[in-house]
Formats: C-alpha cells, sequence, structure tokens
C-alpha cells in the first residue's frame, strides 16, 4: 500500500485535540487494508516523528433516516477505520498550519 493510500485524514474533535495537549495522541481515519507496521511507517514518514504506538479501531457503518417533503429518506454511513498514534516523548505533529 502506498503511504497516501494508508493515511486518509486526520480526526480534528475536542476530545483529539484534548489528547493531542496531554499525552501526545494523535487520531487519522485510516485505509481499510492498512495494518499497524504500515501506519506506523506512514506517520514517520509523513510527519518526520517517532512513533510509539498504534491502536487501531473499525466504527462499524451505521443506518440514518431522515423525514423530507418526499417522505422518508434511509440510507447507510458507510464503516471506516482510524488509528490512534501514540508519539515518543518531545515529539509533536503540528497539524494546524497550512
Amino acid at each position: 500500500m502506498r503511504a497516501s493510500e494508508v493515511l486518509v485524514r486526520p480526526v480534528i474533535t475536542e476530545k483529539v485535540n484534548l489528547q493531542m495537549e496531554r499525552s501526545g495522541r494523535y487520531t487519522f481515519v485510516v485505509g481499510h487494508q492498512a495494518n499497524k507496521l504500515e501506519i506506523k511507517k506512514a506517520v514517520e514518514s509523513f510527519y518526520s516523528v517517532r512513533v510509539a504506538n498504534v491502536n487501531t479501531i473499525v466504527v462499524p457503518a451505521k443506518s440514518k433516516s431522515r423525514f423530507t417533503k418526499a417522505g422518508l429518506l434511509s440510507g447507510r454511513k458507510p464503516s471506516y477505520k482510524k488509528a490512534v498514534v501514540t508519539l515518543a516523548e518531545g515529539e509533536t505533529i503540528d497539524l494546524f498550519t497550512a
């Protein structure tokens, strides 16, 4: 897998921001086929940091429905895989600069 297929995008939420500040843990949406070793190599090469630990989670698909003028619309949100990456002591990633 190419490194661009491994890391899809970073997750930016309030909970993730607290984890970034307190414990140096960053969360990324990753490809379904990516394993922990590929994720570690991709983060180290993209951001030039040392990775201490990688945890992965597969978020299941959800059924969603809403009421509209046309009636009830039903659909599904797709499942995705995310990785929580813990960096080595003293390392940081700046996700907010352009």
